[in-house]
C-alpha cells in the first residue's frame, strides 16, 4: 500500500510527532509513505509531465528521515492555506494556465478556477491507496470534496482553536492553552510592576474557546471571547474596578482575535485567501487604545500569535497526536475511508468525514460564560467533557 500525508493550513505544535508515528507504523506494516510538501499546495504544483516537479513537491518518507521529527514543532512537510478548488488565476500553476481560455488569465478577483481534475490525476499517477490529510476545518474541506469523487480518504483535524465538529479535541489545542497560562502569568510581573491594565489578544477566529480556557485556568479578570459582542465601556468599567481591588495595582483581560464590539465587525484586514478568510488581528490593540482613553489608565499590550503553535508540543498534544497516526493507518490499511480520526467523550474513535459539514463547534456560552460579566462561568463540570467545548 501506498499513503500519502500532508499538512495544511496554521502549524500547530504535535505535527511532526504525528507525521512520524505514521510513518514508523506504516513501514512496519510493509506500507510505502509519500509526503505532500505544503498541504494542497504540493498536489496542485506537480506536474506529472515534468519530473523537477516531483522533488519539490513529493518527499518519501521512511524511518531515517523522520527518526528525530517528533522533538520539534511545526511541520517539516511545509504547509500552505491553498484550496484546489479555488485558485485565482493569477496563482495558477503556469503548466495548468491556458493563455488561449479568458477565464484562465483573467484578473478579476471573483474568478476562481477548480483544478480538482487535476489533482485527481496526480493522486492517480502517485498511485496513492489512501491520502491522510492533517489539518482543520478548512483543509479537511477539500479532503471531503475529494472523498466524494472517490479518492480514499482518512482525515485527522488539528487547530488549536479546537473548533473543527465531530471531534471533542484538535492536535495543538492543548499546547496552544498550556503556553498562553504561562505567559499570562509571565505577563502579570510587568503589569502589577507598572500598575497597568493588561490585554492579552490570543488566536481565535470563530471560536472563543482557547481564550475561555486559558483566561478560566490563568485566572484573569475579564475575558472577552469571539462568540459574544462587547461593550467597551463596561468592560473598561469593570477593569478600572478589578484594578482598585487588587493589591498589586493591575488588572488582566484576554480577548480572542475574532472578537467584535458591539455594533461592529471583527477586525479584518487584507484579501480573502482561498478559503474566504481575511486576516484578523489588532482587535486588542485597538481595544487597549480605547480603554486607556476611557480610564486614564496605562496600558499593556501583548499579542501572543504565532507564540501560541511555535515549539514542541505538551505532553498531551504529543499524545494524540501519536494516538491519532495509528488510528489512521488503521482505518486506511483496512480501507475505512471517508472518515476522520476524533476523541469524543475521552473515547477516541472516528467518524464520517461528512460530519465537517453538519454543524460548527463553538464554545458554550450559556453553560460556560458570564455575558454580563465578561468571565468565564465554570461551576458544574460534573458529566462535562474534559475541554468543556
Amino acid at each position: 500500500m501506498r499513503i500519502g500525508v500532508l499538512t495544511g493550513g496554521g502549524d500547530v505544535p504535535g505535527l511532526n510527532p504525528c507525521i512520524k508515528a505514521l510513518v514508523y507504523r506504516a513501514v512496519d506494516e510493509g506500507c510505502e509513505v509519500v509526503g505532500i510538501r505544503r498541504g494542497w499546495a504540493g498536489l496542485l504544483e506537480y506536474d506529472p509531465d515534468d519530473p523537477r516537479t516531483r522533488e519539490t513537491c513529493v518527499q518519501p518518507l521512511d524511518k531515517q528521515n523522520t527518526r528525530t521529527i517528533d522533538r520539534t514543532g511545526g511541520t517539516i512537510l511545509h504547509t500552505s492555506r491553498t484550496n484546489p478548488g479555488r485558485v485565482k488565476p493569477s496563482e495558477a500553476p503556469a503548466f495548468l494556465r491556458n493563455p488561449a481560455d479568458p477565464i484562465s488569465t483573467s484578473k478579476s478577483p471573483s474568478v476562481l478556477l477548480d483544478f480538482t481534475p487535476h489533482i485527481l490525476r496526480v493522486i492517480s499517477r502517485l498511485g496513492l491507496d489512501a491520502l491522510i490529510p492533517i489539518g482543520g476545518d478548512d483543509t479537511l474541506s477539500y479532503g471531503q470534496r475529494l472523498a466524494q469523487e472517490g479518492v480514499p480518504i482518512v482525515a485527522i483535524p488539528k487547530t488549536m482553536d479546537n473548533d473543527v465538529h465531530g471531534t471533542d479535541y484538535c492536535i495543538g489545542f492543548s499546547t496552544a492553552v498550556t503556553r498562553s497560562v504561562s505567559f499570562i502569568h509571565q505577563l502579570r510581573t510587568s503589569a502589577g510592576s507598572h500598575e497597568r491594565l493588561l490585554v492579552v489578544e490570543l488566536f481565535g477566529r470563530n471560536s472563543g474557546e482557547t481564550s475561555l480556557i486559558a483566561s478560566y485556568l490563568a485566572g484573569v479578570d475579564r475575558a472577552i471571547i469571539s462568540e459574544v459582542s462587547f461593550d467597551l465601556e463596561k468592560l473598561a468599567r469593570f477593569l478600572a474596578q478589578d484594578k482598585r481591588a487588587n493589591p498589586s495595582r493591575y488588572a488582566v483581560v484576554t480577548i480572542s482575535e475574532g472578537a467584535r464590539m458591539m455594533g461592529a465587525q471583527a477586525l479584518e484586514r487584507g484579501e480573502e485567501d482561498a478559503y474566504g478568510h481575511k486576516k484578523l488581528g489588532g482587535i486588542g490593540l485597538i481595544a487597549g487604545e480605547m480603554l486607556k482613553k476611557i480610564t486614564g489608565e496605562e496600558i499593556i499590550y501583548q499579542p501572543l500569535s504565532y507564540l501560541m503553535r511555535s515549539g514542541a508540543p505538551d505532553s498531551l498534544d504529543l499524545m494524540v497526536a501519536v494516538n491519532f497516526a495509528h488510528m489512521a493507518l488503521s482505518l486506511a490499511l483496512s480501507r475505512s475511508h471517508a472518515q476522520m480520526v476524533a476523541l469524543r467523550q475521552g473515547i477516541y474513535a472516528h467518524v464520517p468525514l461528512s460530519v465537517l459539514t453538519e454543524g460548527v463547534k463553538r464554545v458554550d456560552v450559556d453553560e460556560l460564560y458570564d455575558t454580563d460579566n465578561y468571565r468565564p462561568k465554570v461551576r458544574y463540570v460534573m458529566g462535562k467533557p474534559m475541554f468543556l467545548y
